[in-house]
C-alpha cells in the first residue's frame, strides 16, 4: 500500500510538471497582426533614385557596384547602428543588377529576394518602374502562360526542361495554330533565363495586345552540353544541341501544342553563346527555319570563324540564304568588345551578297540590349 501511495504520489507530480510546462509552451499568435516595416533595401523612390542598405557594423568600407555593364564602385556610409546606405539617381526606368563590396568581398543583397541566376548567382536585380509610360518589358496587363515541360534529350542521354510561353488567346481558340519562336540563352545562362531576366513573356503579352506582333509560341531549352561555358559553342557541342532540337525539342512541341510545323512558321534565335547556335543552326536548317536572329555572339567576334567547319557549303551560295530566309537580324551593343568583330562580320556579308539586318544601341554585353532585340525581332515574325 505504501508503495502505491508514492507510485501515484510520483505520476501525479510528472503529470503536473507536464501540464506546467506545456502550459508555458502555449502557442500564441499575439502581435501578428501588425502593419508592415518599410522596405529596408533596395528602396525604389517616387523620384527615381534608389536607396541601398546593408548590415555589416564591423566592416571598415562598403561600395555598391551597381549596373550590369558599366559598373563604377561607389562609397556607401555608415550610421550609429552599423547600416551602410546610399541613394543614387534619379535613374532612367528598367531593371539593374546590383552588388554590395564589403571590405573587397562582394556579396548579394540578402533583404532581396529578386536575383539574377542562371548556373551561378550573378547579383541582386531592383526594378525602376515606367509609372504611367509602363517600359516595353514591363507587365502592362495579364498575358499568356509559361510552362515547365521536361523532355528526353537523347544527345544528351538525360530529362532536360523546356519553358514554354503560350499567348494568352490560345486556350479561347481552339481551332487555331500557332508559330513558334525557338529562343537560346547565352553561356552561364539557363533554360529559365529569357523569361527571369529577359522578360521574354513579358515583352510578347505587351507586343501581342498592343498589335504590334503575331501571337506566337517561344521555346527556350537549355544550351550547355559539358557543364562549361564554351560547351555550346564548339563545333560538337552544336551537333548535339541540333540533334537535340530537330528529333528530341521540335517533335515534342508539336505533338503537345497546336502549331504551325511548317518552316514559314518557325524561327530560331539567340544571345551570346545562343546566338552563335540560332545563327549556326538556322542557316544549317533553311528547309526548318525561316527567321534567325543573333545577338552578341562571341564565334563571330575575333574574324575568325570558320563557315565551313560549322556549316560546310553554307556560305558558297548567298542566293539560296537571300531565298529561304524571310529574316537575318544580327545584333550587338556598341559598349560590348565583340562589336568591332561584328562590323567586320557584317562587312564580310554584306560582301558576300547575304540579305540581312544589323542593329546596335549603345549597350555592352547585357540584358537590356537582349531585351530590346527580342522586343525587335518578335514585331518582324510570321508577318
Amino acid at each position: 500500500m505504501k508503495r502505491f501511495f508514492i507510485l501515484m504520489t510520483l505520476l501525479g507530480v510528472i503529470f503536473m510538471v507536464g501540464a506546467k510546462a506545456q502550459t508555458g509552451q502555449a502557442f500564441s499568435m499575439a502581435g501578428w497582426w501588425k502593419p508592415a516595416d518599410p522596405k529596408f533595401s533596395p528602396v525604389v523612390n517616387d523620384d527615381n533614385t534608389i536607396t541601398f542598405r546593408v548590415k555589416a557594423p564591423a566592416a571598415k568600407e562598403v561600395q555598391l557596384l551597381f549596373d550590369e555593364w558599366d559598373v563604377v564602385p561607389q562609397a556607401m556610409q555608415k550610421d550609429e547602428k552599423g547600416v551602410w546606405s546610399i541613394t543614387i539617381g534619379p535613374v532612367a526606368p528598367r531593371l539593374y543588377q546590383y552588388k554590395f563590396k564589403v571590405d573587397g568581398q562582394e556579396i548579394l543583397d540578402l533583404e532581396n529576394p529578386t536575383v539574377k541566376a542562371g548556373t551561378m548567382i550573378y547579383g541582386s536585380v531592383v526594378e525602376v518602374s515606367g509609372g504611367d509610360t509602363p517600359r516595353f518589358d514591363e507587365i502592362h496587363t495579364i498575358g499568356g502562360e509559361v510552362h515547365v515541360v521536361p523532355y528526353l534529350s537523347h544527345p544528351m542521354k538525360q530529362i532536360r526542361q523546356a519553358y514554354v510561353y503560350v499567348p494568352a488567346e490560345y486556350a479561347a481558340h481552339p481551332e487555331k495554330r500557332y508559330p513558334v519562336l525557338y529562343l537560346r540563352h547565352g553561356g552561364g545562362d539557363a533554360e529559365w533565363s529569357w523569361t527571369r531576366d529577359g522578360r521574354a513573356a513579358v515583352i510578347l503579352d505587351n507586343l501581342i495586345a498592343e498589335g504590334k506582333a503575331e501571337p506566337m509560341l517561344i521555346v527556350m531549352t537549355n544550351g550547355l552540353t559539358d557543364g562549361s561555358w564554351a560547351g555550346g559553342s564548339t563545333v560538337e557541342g552544336m551537333q548535339l544541341l541540333e540533334k537535340e532540337l530537330l528529333e528530341d525539342v521540335i517533335p515534342m512541341i508539336e505533338s503537345r501544342y497546336r502549331t504551325l510545323s511548317d518552316r514559314e512558321h518557325r524561327a530560331i534565335a539567340g544571345l551570346s553563346m545562343g546566338g552563335g547556335q540560332a545563327y549556326v543552326m538556322g542557316l544549317r536548317n533553311m528547309d526548318k527555319f525561316s527567321y534567325v536572329g543573333q545577338f552578341s555572339a562571341g564565334i563571330f567576334s575575333d574574324g575568325s570563324f570558320d563557315y565551313e567547319k560549322y556549316m560546310p557549303g553554307i556560305i558558297a551560295h548567298p542566293e539560296e540564304i537571300n531565298q529561304q530566309l524571310q529574316l537575318l537580324w544580327i545584333a550587338c551593343g556598341t559598349k560590348d568588345p565583340r562589336y568591332s568583330g561584328h562590323q567586320d562580320f557584317v562587312k564580310d556579308l554584306a560582301a558576300r551578297g547575304v540579305k540581312f539586318e544589323f542593329h546596335d544601341a549603345p549597350y555592352g554585353h547585357e540584358w537590356q540590349f537582349w531585351r530590346l532585340q527580342l522586343y525587335g525581332f518578335a514585331q518582324q515574325l510570321f508577318r
